[in-house]
């Protein structure tokens, strides 16, 4: 336990709450077994989620952010009401994650003249993610892609104007580094590239991968970026030539315009093409009747979590040659990287796993000693203490 003098506190800030314990729960228990105090800020708290945070021995607070969208009074709202919080908790450092709290929880720890401030950007998101554009679009199609670079142009001035008041940078992949620092000019102090925000080894079993019957299994958001429509018109074409091969989609559906309707979805189960248990609690025994963990998606990941728990459970991973994804495979050695948006390629990789069982189980293997080297969240979370406790207590503001 830490003396007073070395204590610091803690606030962590993120976006929705429900996602805090999940995504930051083991840094939480990490910081909190080091003596320090930890407030873990994100929008609608329940009683539940101040619940779970309180059982990880750190303090909820609640703060107003609106996910989508840029209104500039609501920014602005969200930025004092930060401020207000760190210097009301005398907060000592600030660590930010995701997109707007990066910008916001550093802004306000600026403001609030907080001594340490680290922001940690977790993926460009699909601002950054680039579209194909049809040769003839539509004019609501053309005033889509205007507002989605407008957009992506007041992130970029955003970003400029937080990132440089930050001490230092957290990013996932080098390539989001890379495109805000030498693509759009964003001035950053230090950086540092860490990986994934990793797994619980401890909590994933790995066990051999089964190949009786041979089954592809999708874990995420229901979007089209993460490509799930790529996912379905694989496991049909395949289906139809492979007809004892499982084909299983794991996720909530989603509201979202870019997202599949339940409706399309149910007409490829209806059509026994896929199994869609939906969304599930606890990922780990759907993972661990898989074959192959499918991921082709062509969202700006920072490093996706649910392909960090295929390979803490041993499965051999296809997945897109994309920022993040690229990350968490090496090509046929624990499973196959694919051209983003690619139907048939993603078909040929399936294709070839399904005739090469052995090769599977091998690769699953070496998807547990890769989740060792990079993902274990024990050896991240010691990174990012030694990065988010300022070494020089009397370093300016």
């Amino acid at each position: 336990m830490l003396q007073n003098e070395n204590r610091e506190r803690i606030a962590i800030v993120g976006t929705l709450a429900e996602t805090m314990v999940g995504f930051r729960g083991e840094l939480i228990k990490h910081l909190v077994g080091k003596g320090h105090e930890v407030f873990a800020i994100a929008a609608g708290h329940t009683n539940e989620t101040k619940a779970q945070i309180e059982a990880l021995g750190a303090t909820p607070l609640n703060y107003n952010l609106e996910q989508f969208g840029l209104n500039p009074f609501k920014e602005l709202r969200a930025v004092w009401q930060l401020k207000a919080l760190f210097r009301q908790y005398r907060i000592s450092v600030v660590l930010s994650y995701f997109a707007k709290p990066s910008i916001y929880g550093t802004l306000a720890a600026w403001l609030a003249r907080v001594p340490h401030r680290v922001a940690k950007i977790e993926g460009l998101g699909r601002i950054f993610t680039d579209d194909i554009r049809p040769m003839n679009p539509t004019l609501e199609q053309r005033y889509r892609h205007a507002k989605k670079l407008w957009i992506r142009t007041a992130m970029v001035r955003l970003y400029k104007l937080s990132l440089p008041k930050a001490q230092h940078v957290v990013f996932l992949n080098h390539d989001d580094k890379h495109e805000l620092i030498q693509n759009y000019g964003v001035k950053i102090a230090k950086s540092t590239v860490i990986g994934g925000i990793g797994v619980c080894l401890q909590h994933y079993a790995t066990t051999l991968a089964p190949v009786e019957p041979f089954r592809f299994i999708f874990v995420g958001r229901l979007l089209n970026e993460k490509g799930i429509r790529e996912y379905l018109g694989a496991a049909e074409h395949l289906k139809a030539k492979y007809p004892e091969v499982e084909f299983w989609v794991l996720g909530q559906p989603d509201t979202n315009r870019f997202a599949i309707t339940p409706q399309e979805l149910n007409a490829y189960v209806e059509r026994g093409i896929v199994e869609y248990p939906g969304k599930v609690a606890n990922v780990v025994p759907f993972l661990q009747q898989s074959s192959v963990f499918v991921l082709p998606s062509y969202y700006r990941e920072g490093v996706p979590r649910s392909t960090q728990e295929a390979l803490a459970v041993g499965r051999a991973v296809i997945t897109t040659n994309m920022p993040g994804c690229k990350d968490t495979v090496e090509q046929n050695r624990n499973g196959v990287l694919i051209e983003p948006r690619n139907q048939n390629a993603l078909a040929q990789a399936m294709e070839q796993l399904i005739q090469n069982p052995e090769q599977v189980q091998k690769m699953g293997l070496e998807s547990r000693t890769l989740a060792t080297m990079r993902f274990d969240v024990r050896k991240i979370n010691e990174t990012l203490e030694h990065l988010i406790i300022p070494e020089n207590r009397d370093e300016p503001l």
